[in-house]
């Protein structure tokens, strides 16, 4: 029968006309939480991993070319970036000379359909909340669409459930946000539900290569899709060497009782165990969120596990209106699509160089993705023109909002391309043309505006 909240999450998941196979995959999740599942991962149970590096590997033309044209695309983009203070998908944020992500995306994609004559089709993981914009913004693309592949999945949507009690919340004031997404580890279960895996095998696709739209280093580039297809790995994840960025982040480990690699995410990992985390020399590893899989070795796990691949839980508590800390505090029951490395007994990891991993989390990254850090070339592909890639911290009390920090950049993002860091404590507002040279940190009890031209320097 199942518990009252159960119960409840069920019949409210299906008035709501989520798909069966997600309401039976809530119902798994919600039973290891109800029996006290954290979903953490302990220090003493992993051990750090190594891996070869792309760089170091052969890999044809030939094989190169016949992997990409067996591979389809897709792109999470179920995002609004809340984070950065906006209100519709993330992916239509404008980065480069007046293109958005999906600009710069899609263009990505045309080029490699025409460079090496692949079909390649382009599918976007929308949620509920991205859907109607990003769909409007592709329509203009009249030759992405392949023939018998939608453009769109939708990412199923879960109720978020009371931290006292675990049945569904009931919020009136904005009902949408009784729901939350499942975390990215809903992709397997959104393609098995739509029927978008099935579709993509019978049309004869081999392999899907997964990435963030918000990671626009993120290409379907030939040679990995081949060494990924001579690997033979039924599922692999794109790795780079962790930096500072990156303490608070997850990281590959292999599980001491199996042997298994894993990623560890940071909500899974214990306080006490938060500086090991940190510990750049003992895991060394992050995930891109770069990842391909077979599709028929998916489909068959998948059938040999009811529909259900069963990924850690990720136990996510907050409040039931993020912008309201006095809200109802609510269980978001999440899962982390990378987290499939560990389902399969043969996956792969390969290390890859930092211009495939360009995330934009907060408006930090967005400054360095508008700087001239980066090239963008007739192939739409990032090129890194700075010798190493800057840190940057900004007072988040005046740039975390991407309103905001388009008023403090009225005339563009300064040249970073020898900067080395920089820190911006106060109210500062940069001219044209200003340049970064070193280590700069610029401070500001009051309004500042730094005038055309300067060059900011160390010291």
């Amino acid at each position: 029968m199942g518990s009252a909240g159960l119960n409840q999450a069920r019949e409210k998941m299906r008035a709501a006309g989520i798909d069966e196979v997600a309401v039976d995959t809530f119902a798994h999740y919600y039973r290891l939480l109800e029996h006290g599942e954290t979903g953490m991962i302990p220090e003493q149970t992993i051990e750090p991993v190594g891996m070869e590096a792309l760089r170091d590997i052969e890999v044809a033309d030939d094989v190169a070319a016949d992997a990409l044209g067996k591979t389809a695309v897709i792109k999470l983009n179920g995002g609004l970036g809340t984070s950065m203070g906006m209100g519709r998908a993330k992916s239509l944020l404008c980065v480069r000379k007046g293109m958005n992500f999906l600009d710069i995306i899609v263009r990505q994609v045309l080029h490699l359909r025409r460079q090496h004559d692949a079909t390649l089709p382009l599918i976007f993981m929308n949620s509920f909340r991205t859907s109607e914009d990003t769909m409007a913004a592709l329509a203009r693309y009249t030759d992405l669409p392949v023939d018998g592949v939608p453009l769109e999945f939708l990412q199923n949507k879960e109720p978020k459930l009371l931290l006292d009690g675990l049945k569904p919340v009931t919020w009136q004031r904005d009902p949408d946000l009784e729901w939350c997404p499942p975390g990215h580890g809903d992709i397997y279960t959104a393609l098995r539900g739509t029927g978008m895996l099935e579709l993509l095998r019978r049309q004869g696709y081999r392999y899907v290569f997964v990435s963030n739209s918000d990671n626009l280093g993120a290409v379907p580039d030939p040679r990995v899709a081949g060494w990924f297809a001579q690997s033979g790995a039924p599922f692999a994840i794109e790795a780079v060497r962790r930096t500072a960025s990156d303490r608070k982040g997850g990281h590959f480990a292999r599980r001491k009782s199996d042997g298994r690699i894993i990623l560890r995410e940071t909500a899974q990992t214990l306080d006490e165990d938060r500086a090991k985390l940190a510990d750049l020399d003992r895991h060394r590893f992050c995930s891109t969120n770069n990842l391909w899989f077979d599709i028929d070795r998916l489909e068959q796990e998948l059938d040999l596990r009811g529909g259900i691949l069963g990924l850690p839980l990720i136990r996510n508590v907050k409040p039931v209106d993020p912008s309201d800390t006095s809200s109802p505090q609510v269980v978001q029951i999440e899962t982390a699509m990378g987290a499939a490395i560990e389902i399969f007994e043969d996956s792969a990891l390969i290390e890859v160089d930092r211009d495939r991993f360009v995330p934009v989390k907060t408006t930090n990254d967005l400054l360095v993705l508008r700087s001239d850090v980066y090239d963008l070339g007739g192939d739409f592909v990032l090129d890194q023109a700075a010798a190493a890639v800057p840190f940057i911290d900004l007072d988040g009390s005046h740039y975390k909002l991407v309103t905001e920090f388009d008023k403090r950049f009225p005339d563009g993002t300064p040249s970073l391309k020898e900067a080395d860091s920089l820190r911006v404590s106060g109210d500062v507002t940069f001219g044209h043309g200003v340049k970064v040279v070193g280590a700069v940190s610029v401070e500001a009890e009051a309004a500042r505006r730094i005038d055309p031209g300067t060059v900011l320097t160390q010291g």
